[in-house]
């Protein structure tokens, strides 16, 4: 099992994160791409004290980039909308 804190990397703040944190109650982050989505529902319930509905995860491989003549890629990762119970909601995401 791994530590909680290594399965959340950070929050994806964008237009669209936003729109579905105001709409659908969700909120978006970057994961482990290992991780699976009972651990990433366990990880955000302990640290953030809510209750999860359910998780969807997206994984996304490296785009290819150019450094001189070499090819290189940037590393694989993982999105998952973590979708709270109504009436449960995060600090941290909420509007300055």
């Amino acid at each position: 099992m791994k530590d909680l804190r290594q399965v959340l990397k950070k929050p994806l703040i964008t237009e669209k994160s936003t729109v579905a944190k105001e709409m659908g109650n969700q909120l978006v982050f970057e994961v482990d791409p290992a991780a699976n989505k009972v651990e990433i529902r366990q990880a955000v319930e302990k640290i953030f004290n809510v209750k999860v509905l359910k998780v969807h995860t997206a994984s996304f491989e490296g785009k290819k980039k150019r450094m001189g003549r070499q090819m290189g890629r940037r590393n694989h990762w993982k999105k998952a909308y973590v979708t709270l119970a109504p009436g449960h909601t995060v600090e941290f995401f909420e509007g300055a």
